[in-house]
């Protein structure tokens, strides 16, 4: 069995995109996607600069697609039924198109409408959020209930971001747990806790008109790392992310579980690859980075099961 794994925002980088457009094909792919989204892919995927990729309402549909761009050149090298998908946050309407729970266009227009919605909602307080590394997981949740945060995100043990208005923030980097240190996060707002409650309203009412098949292959929730298969629960876990925390650690922990063979990490690659591969070295993982990738890929999935398992791929 193999795993695949799709990134949320953060691990966007300029150009992500342009060396698949150079396929013909894949360039006409991407254009119906742009239409689809009402996005500009082509753009955000080569010519647009940090900045400009790095705001709410690109930035999600950009990294589905690129998503969507390594399962289409990937699909046909794994046996039926022979993969386990995860998505991180916006990564998880990735990994429900590569489960067969949502078409590819469907998935990257509900990451349009996601990303807009979050991009409005940002506006209505000034919130952000700030990763809070290493110290006692209580304490640190406590302090973080204290200044009347959220936790966000749980990434694995010692990786919590804590998420809500700037200037609690700026008291937890002043006053940090003991043995945390604190770090800002660039990005617009206070995501997965009740300030993005506009978006999910906003949300629910664009994939309430999608049709959600049942998985193919095994999903697992950021919820708590289960396996959904009711596609009006992945519906609803769906909506409910964005104003809940994202449990990665769950996700890792039933991944390490399952113990694929090979663990591929979707583009953009590096951040999920590193955050695996810190918490679960014992699995195989090997990114795509870009298209040149894809053969490298191909070749370790159609290797005899066992053949390099003891090997880890750089990231």
């Amino acid at each position: 069995m193999f795993a695949f794994i799709a990134p949320g925002q953060g691990s966007q980088t300029p150009g992500l995109l342009a060396a698949w457009l150079r396929d013909p094909a894949t360039a006409e792919r991407v254009q119906a996607w742009s239409e689809a989204a009402d996005t500009d892919l082509v753009h955000l995927g080569t010519r647009a600069p940090a900045a400009e990729i790095a705001r709410t309402e690109h930035t999600q549909p950009l990294l589905v697609a690129a998503g969507l761009l390594a399962h289409h050149a990937l699909q046909d090298a794994v046996p039926a039924g022979g993969a386990v998908v995860a998505g991180h946050s916006v990564g998880e309407l990735t990994a429900a198109a590569y489960a067969g729970v949502l078409s590819p266009a469907d998935a990257v227009r509900l990451a349009a409408v996601r990303g807009r919605a979050m991009a409005v909602a940002c506006t209505e307080a000034p919130t952000s959020m700030a990763a809070v590394v290493g110290g006692e997981k209580s304490e640190v949740l406590d302090r973080i209930g204290e200044l009347g945060l959220f936790p966000a995100t749980f990434n694995g043990p010692g990786q919590i971001v804590a998420a809500g208005l700037a200037d609690a923030l700026d008291q937890l980097a002043a006053a940090p747990p003991a043995g945390a240190t604190v770090k800002r996060l660039a990005v617009a707002g206070a995501f997965h806790t009740p300030y993005m409650e506009s978006a999910r309203q906003t949300f629910e009412e664009a994939a309430a008109l999608v049709p959600f098949a049942a998985p193919e292959l095994p999903l697992l929730s950021n919820a708590d790392g289960a396996s959904v298969t009711d596609p009006a629960e992945i519906r609803r876990r769906l909506v409910g992310q964005l104003v809940g925390p994202v449990r990665w650690d769950h996700c890792l922990t039933q991944l390490a579980s399952l113990a694929p063979e090979l663990t591929v990490s979707l583009p953009p690659a590096k951040t999920l690859a590193g955050i695996l591969k810190r918490q679960h070295p014992e699995l195989d993982v090997l990114s795509v980075t870009t298209a040149r990738d894809v053969a490298r890929v191909r070749e370790r999935l159609a290797a005899p099961a066992g053949r390099g398992a003891s090997v880890h791929a750089g990231v």
